[in-house]
């Protein structure tokens, strides 16, 4: 079950998910569904189309499937996607 304790080791495509802080202020208050996931961006689909968003020096707030959100540092998930889900977490 996908929880802000295991969040990193997760799927990402598919939540819910808004820029809350960014290098580029126009990603700032982006909003939409994560639709893909690159080494180095996320992929969300909002109402104006696809974004792609840069990981590093990003916040990205996540809905969780049962209600809860959680903030990520884009830096903590800078990885390819098959890697950061089968990581150790400490």
């Amino acid at each position: 079950m996908i929880s802000s304790r295991n969040i990193l080791r997760h799927e990402l495509i598919g939540l819910d998910v808004l820029v809350a802080r960014a290098s580029n202020p126009a990603h700032v208050g982006l909003s939409g569904r994560i639709v893909g996931e690159t080494r180095n961006t996320l992929l969300i689909q909002t109402g104006r189309g696809e974004k792609r968003i840069p990981k590093r020096l990003s916040v990205f707030r996540l809905w969780l499937p049962d209600g809860t959100t959680v903030d990520i540092d884009g830096s903590s998930i800078e990885m390819q996607p098959e890697r950061r889900i089968s990581m150790r977490i400490k």
